[in-house]
């Protein structure tokens, strides 16, 4: 599967982005699909996750009740809509998906660039 992450930029703090994931090249729905990101001079850290079912979602503590992971397996998509963010949301965005059964993260986007300014 390919995935094509789009939907960064530059926003005030408080403001908001929704990052979209489009994926091609196989049926997306047997995925779980996570957000990643990665600051200058930092590691990348997990964001948050979707299973293919959209039964269960995971979100790192610093994102929670900001940020809200979706997806439309109808359209091949997957969303992480990040409200009230704040400068430490930085970092460039990548989207990875996880094929069922496999327990890894096979699948990679390139990544996008979200900006908050103080």
């Amino acid at each position: 599967v390919q995935l094509q992450a789009s939907g960064g930029g530059l926003v005030q703090a408080g403001g908001s982005l929704r990052l979209s994931c489009a994926a091609s090249g196989r049926t997306f729905n047997s995925y779980t699909v996570g957000w990643f990101r990665q600051a200058p001079g930092k590691e990348r850290e997990s964001v948050a996750d979707i299973t293919w079912s959209n039964v269960r979602t995971y979100y790192t503590d610093s994102v929670k009740g900001r940020f809200t992971i979706s997806r439309d397996n109808a359209k091949n998509t997957a969303y992480l809509q990040m409200n009230s963010l704040k400068p430490e949301d930085t970092a460039v965005y990548y989207c990875a998906a996880q094929r069922l059964g496999e327990g890894v993260y096979g699948y990679w986007g390139q990544g996008t660039q979200v900006t908050v300014s103080s």
